[in-house]
């Protein structure tokens, strides 16, 4: 565990140090920075890897692991280029990486289904509960490596037979690191939980015959049975309708993403460098603009940025000039979930590193060579304006996948537009035997109001003291634990809204208080933070009910689930959040608006995320990555 003391160490955002110019490499007229990496400063960055590298081995704690970046969708969509030449282009990358839903699938012929195959567990003769989990992300990977092995007939099933680390993405982008530093095979992951593996999309669910229709590389469809079955496929590209997004930008939630991003950057700068091209074309062809301002957006502009400040400027020093990049978001601010300070620094970083912030922006349309955006204070009746770019990364929204829309349709009880609602325990509303977590659920919030008045009417109560809605309070805390952070203000609240000072507080009194407090309960992000988290929780449930002997869910559903209910809610903790924004300086936004940023966290961030990998394989190969590319750079050539 990290130790809060060791974090009230680093240096505070307001310090005058941190600001300090002296702290800022010397610049060129476009911002980026032109001090020659010494000798002796490459040994002190070996010496400070290698340092890092062993300590991040050496870190195998829960806390640590906890505090993640976050971001950490998983989503894989191919994507449609802007024209036949860059088709011509993109297929030269060796990259073939299948979607989890079925977008780019053969239609299943479902009327031949009750012909098709079955699956067959290994063990099919077993008393034990088939578990079935979909997806090979945070969620599922946390379930799978925190799951006792020998309790259940467990199958993984995803089109993507790895998992990723996705919240070093950006820096893959760039070659910083290696992608297959970020990925580990999930059949290496099952075989230490005694669980199976197969390579297939999950295509549709038969929740009353307890299966799921699946389709393999081969175009054929298969059913799975199950017992219990996890939904953990994540979410896809969300567009929010805007024209062009899909056909004439890249986003980046896989390796595919990176891999392309990482292509294109090398092919604009080979083109710029030719002498037959005009200065207005370099300009457009090193234009790199970002749309979003969240983590994966800054992120991702800031690893670029420290990609021209170092690589383009020893290996491409005549279109150092032509760089630009921007960044364009919606909100006030970038990085708006964040404490209002970090938000600043980094948008202080960002002007020192001659990034450009187009902030109150909306984008209109995305064109081959251009991104069409307003600004929010413009006037109604103006035209939009146009930005030209050679790469334009779009980097907000998630959406649902085909299956999960189609599971959402199956279930009357789920009313969320965007995601599958669950309960405090992560069972997928409205459906026995179902859970749900990662990026393609959300919990419900309880209506304190509600819950607090059918306990009046049951009672026939009309006030309650202190000590009655204490109690009440503490019920609810434990059920609904997204509502400690406000009911253990107790004290606070029922003094506050006591108007009339009698020491009770009758019915509209509490119809104020819990009106308020319903109205600050905020669904939790959909991160890797969160679905790491989820996935431990429902591991420790699983552990727990099936070394229950009155609870078999194999037939007896009823009994399960009052066992089940026995058990603690899922009660999520924020460790803090990590956000790189270049120049070896790094964000750490924790609890009560308290963070802080510098080099201190960005070694910090570091030596969270080698504590963070999956395994001692990619903990070593993400180590070594920084070691190379410090000693001797980014690697520019493309095969």
């Amino acid at each position: 565990m990290i130790p809060r003391s060791a974090i009230s160490s680093l240096p505070r955002i307001a310090s005058s140090k941190l600001l300090h110019p002296a702290h800022t490499a010397r610049r060129n007229s476009r911002g980026f920075s032109t001090c020659k990496t010494t000798k002796t400063r490459q040994r002190i960055h070996f010496w400070i890897l290698g340092t890092t590298f062993t300590l991040g081995i050496a870190i195998i704690t829960p806390s640590s692991a906890n505090i993640v970046s976050s971001e950490g969708f998983i989503a894989t969509d191919e994507l449609k280029q802007k024209s036949a030449s860059k088709d011509s282009v993109l297929k030269a990358i060796s990259v073939t990486e299948p979607a989890v839903n079925s977008q780019q699938a053969k239609p299943v012929d479902t009327a031949n289904l009750e012909n098709c195959a079955v699956y067959e567990y290994p063990d099919g003769n077993s008393d034990k509960p088939r578990l079935l989990i979909l997806g090979s992300g945070w969620a599922a990977t946390s379930l799978i490596k925190s799951i006792t092995p020998g309790m259940y007939q467990i199958l993984v099933l995803s089109p993507t037979n790895y998992f990723l680390f996705t919240p070093l993405l950006p820096e893959a982008t760039t070659g910083t690191v290696e992608a297959r530093s970020l990925m580990e095979s999930m059949r290496a992951i099952c075989l230490k939980k005694e669980a199976h593996y197969l390579e297939a999309t999950a295509q549709d669910i038969d929740i009353e015959r307890k299966q799921v229709i699946a389709q393999g590389r081969d175009g054929k469809p298969f059913r799975v049975p199950y017992d219990l079955c996890v939904v953990s496929v994540g979410a896809t590209n969300q567009t929010f309708g805007v024209p062009g997004v899909n056909e004439n930008a890249l986003f980046l939630k896989t390796i595919a993403d990176a891999r392309k991003i990482r292509y294109q950057i090398g092919s604009n700068l080979e083109a710029a460098a030719l002498p037959s091209v005009t200065d207005a074309e370099k300009r457009r062809l090193l234009s790199i603009v970002i749309a979003g301002g969240g983590p994966t957006g800054t992120e991702f502009a800031a690893e670029i940025s420290d990609f021209v400040s170092s690589d383009v400027r020893r290996l491409f020093p005549e279109l150092i000039d032509y760089v630009t990049i921007t960044v364009v978001q919606a909100a006030d601010h970038i990085l708006n979930t964040m404490a209002a300070k970090l938000s600043a620094f980094a948008e202080y970083r960002f002007k020192r590193q001659n990034i450009n912030l187009l902030t109150k922006t909306r984008v209109v349309a995305v064109e081959p060579s251009a991104l069409v955006y307003k600004k929010r204070e413009a006037d109604p009746k103006a035209e939009p304006e146009k930005l030209p770019f050679g790469i334009c990364v779009w980097a907000t929204g998630i959406g649902m996948r085909d299956f999960t829309r189609k599971l959402h349709e199956k279930i009357q009880e789920q009313t969320h537009s965007k995601s599958l609602v669950v309960d405090n325990r992560l069972r997928i509303l409205g459906a026995d035997c179902l859970y749900a977590m990662g990026d393609c659920a959300t919990i419900e919030n309880p209506a304190l109001l509600k819950l607090v008045m059918e306990h009046i009417r049951r009672t026939g109560q009309d006030k309650l003291t202190y000590e009655q809605f204490g109690h009440i309070a503490a019920h609810m805390i434990r059920e609904y634990p997204a509502a400690a952070v406000h009911l253990e203000r107790l004290g606070d609240l029922f003094t506050e809204y006591d108007f009339d000072k009698s020491g009770t507080l009758d019915v509209q009194e509490i119809t104020a208080m819990l009106t308020e407090v319903d109205k600050q309960l905020t669904s939790l992000p959909q991160t890797a933070q969160v679905a790491s988290q989820e996935g431990l929780y429902l591991a420790k449930t699983l552990n727990k009910l099936a070394a229950m002997p009155q609870s078999n869910i194999k037939n007896k559903t009823e009994e399960w689930r009052s066992a089940e209910n026995t058990l603690a809610p899922f009660r999520y903790s924020h460790f803090g959040t990590f956000s790189y924004v270049g120049g070896e300086t790094a964000v750490l936004d924790l609890e009560g608006g308290w963070g802080t940023g510098g080099l201190s966290v960005f070694w910090l961030w570091r030596g969270a995320y080698l504590s963070r990998q999956v395994s001692f394989r990619t903990r070593a190969l993400l180590g070594l990555d920084w070691i190379k590319t410090a000693i001797f750079g980014r690697d520019v050539s493309r095969s």
